[in-house]
């Protein structure tokens, strides 16, 4: 018998049992579910879906579900007996979705037409997806390195996408048009439209105004990594965000100029002197590159805003004020129910608007007030926090953010699964962002600088999973 606190031979390395290797294998945990998520979101054309799910099929929708199912389990399994710290995102994403119950419960209490049912639960399961989305990566993510991964992953998508929309603008063809997935049904045909003569590049998204608004959203995470992860390549960490900024003109639309300059407003206020400045040049050199190479293009993004009050689609935003205002009297607290307004009625083109209608007073506040818990939180982490590569990624997530909603007011954005699954995700990204010296209560029971062993209950209690 060995001693105690004896080592024994085969284990000392001096037996004659060779030790066994370590087997290597792939890490499944919250990070690995959620980057098949925006494989999925991004990469699978928006119009093709799971035929007999109808319009509940986008994989992406239906993986959001999976990662609603898959947190609830994480919760049950990890439960502590003594209760964690409320965390003020999860609350009030918690309260926005009870208030969209709360009016999808009214609608089916009262005579409603046929037609609005199937798209009020769409409505209603869609939610439930980006909300999975949300508190999977709000919980799920146990350690900053993870969370650095999924953000890298995030940014290289996002310049994936930006190619994809490069190659559009400068071929004129949609390209996605070519994609067939076994499986997958194709809702409406694909459309490339145009304005002022150019073509305006919808990459996999439905429309090129949700195309250009993930665009807003994606830039400033992708600028983040291309200053804060020295640890790769100077050309792979930037190579994402230089291709957002080469879109940015290309698209064609005010809610991404509008975004890209809410989030360049907030990363010039947030980040420190050097890392703006060298903002700042980017940003300068960018617009004078346009100007020079392509000055039909800069007439063109200046006529937008200059000639905005003699276009067509800014009097239909205009006049959708006092027509919402109808409806919204009609039903002012908690609206006419979440998805029943359909597209036949009118398109406000403000997805605020639309919400007003549809979750009355009540689930808009509660939906704004998502937005600021967001940023309170971010700030907080910001002001606290002594690494600078955290205060760089929480003033990026909160451009993110902030260019997210903002953009909301220029369509309806909640019938477009990339926005809103993007947008969910960044929240949950910014719920995940701690500062290293705060306590954690997540339910995975790590610590914010621990790997996690896994994630997910009932996988292998090592931190990967065997090949």
């Amino acid at each position: 018998m060995t001693e105690a606190g004896a080592v024994p031979p085969s284990l000392a390395g001096g037996g004659s049992e060779p030790a066994v290797p370590a087997r290597r294998g792939i890490r499944f945990d919250a990070v690995t579910w959620l980057t098949v998520y925006v494989v999925l979101l991004f990469a699978v054309p928006s119009r093709l879906v799971i035929g007999p799910l109808g319009s509940a099929g986008a994989p992406s929708m239906v993986f959001g579900l999976g990662g609603l199912l898959l947190w609830v389990l994480m919760v049950v399994a990890t439960a502590r007996a003594a209760p964690s710290r409320p965390r003020p995102i999860r609350i009030g994403l918690a309260a926005f979705a009870a208030s969209a119950g709360v009016s999808y419960a009214i609608a089916m209490s009262r005579p409603i037409v046929s037609n609005e049912v199937s798209p009020a639960d769409v409505a209603l399961l869609a939610l439930l997806a980006w909300s999975g989305t949300l508190l999977l990566a709000h919980d799920g993510i146990a350690s900053q390195a993870r969370l650095d991964v999924l953000v890298w992953r995030l940014a290289l998508a996002g310049g994936v996408l930006a190619v994809l929309g490069i190659a559009q603008f400068a071929l004129g063809q949609l390209i996605v048009d070519q994609i067939t997935v076994p499986g997958l049904t194709l809702t409406g045909p694909f459309e490339f439209t145009e304005r002022n003569g150019r073509y305006r590049p919808p990459g996999t998204a439905t429309h090129p105004i949700e195309y250009g608004v993930l665009v807003a959203m994606l830039l400033p995470p992708a600028l983040h990594v291309a200053f804060q992860h020295v640890e790769r390549s100077r050309l792979l960490r930037w190579a994402p965000a230089l291709a957002l900024l080469v879109l940015v003109p290309l698209t064609g639309s005010r809610s991404t100029y509008v975004g890209v300059a809410i989030g360049v407003v907030v990363l010039v206020l947030g980040w420190p002197g050097p890392r703006r400045k060298a903002l700042l040049t980017i940003g300068g050199v960018g617009a004078v590159a346009v100007l020079v190479t392509a000055p039909g293009i800069a007439t063109s993004i200046l006529g937008l805003f200059a000639d905005a009050d003699q276009d067509p689609s800014v009097a239909s935003r205009t006049s959708s004020f006092s027509a919402a205002g109808e409806f919204i009297a009609r039903d002012p607290l908690f609206g006419r129910g979440l998805g029943t307004f359909l597209p036949t009625y009118r398109i406000f083109d403000n997805q605020y608007l639309l919400l007003l209608v549809t979750v009355g007073i009540v689930g808009t506040v509660l939906f704004a007030g998502l937005w600021l818990t967001t940023l309170r939180r971010l700030l907080h982490v910001r002001s606290s926090s002594a690494d600078d590569r955290t205060r760089s990624l929480a003033t990026a997530l909160a451009a993110s953010v902030s260019a997210g909603f903002v953009s909301l007011s220029f369509f309806d954005a909640f019938a477009f699964p990339m926005t809103m699954g993007t947008l969910f995700l960044l929240i949950g990204l910014s719920g995940a962002l701690r500062d290293p010296r705060e306590g954690d209560s997540r339910p995975t029971g790590e610590s914010p600088g621990q790997s996690p062993a896994t994630t997910f209950p009932g996988t292998a209690s090592s931190s990967t999973m065997n090949e």
